[in-house]
């Protein structure tokens, strides 16, 4: 009886290791289709990936920062160009024989 018991329990321990195996199984068999399904879904609805995301983030932080570059340096010649004129402007106004 003892031998009998031990068997049954043996059989049933085995039994409940294949049921276990079989549940991972079919767990990664559904992680599987659900990532596949999230992929072709997230593909269909023309979502980007987050290494695009941050590439184009990144260009476009160096975008602002050239243009408040350039900007500064319109100013810069603007003034310059200003004080150009004013200053040829003002020596043609007096003339040293008025």
């Amino acid at each position: 009886m003892v031998q009998t018991t031990n068997r049954f329990f043996d059989d049933v321990a085995r039994l409940m290791n294949d049921a276990a195996g079989v549940a991972q199984g079919v767990r990664r068999e559904f992680e599987t289709l659900f990532r596949s399904q999230a992929e072709r879904i997230l593909r269909d609805l023309d979502v980007v990936q987050r290494e695009e995301f941050e590439a184009v983030k990144d260009m476009a932080r160096l975008a602002r920062e050239e243009n408040e570059a350039l900007k500064a340096r319109v100013a810069a010649l603007e003034a310059a160009l200003a004080k150009s004129m004013n200053s040829s402007h003002a020596s043609e106004t007096t003339s040293p024989f008025a």
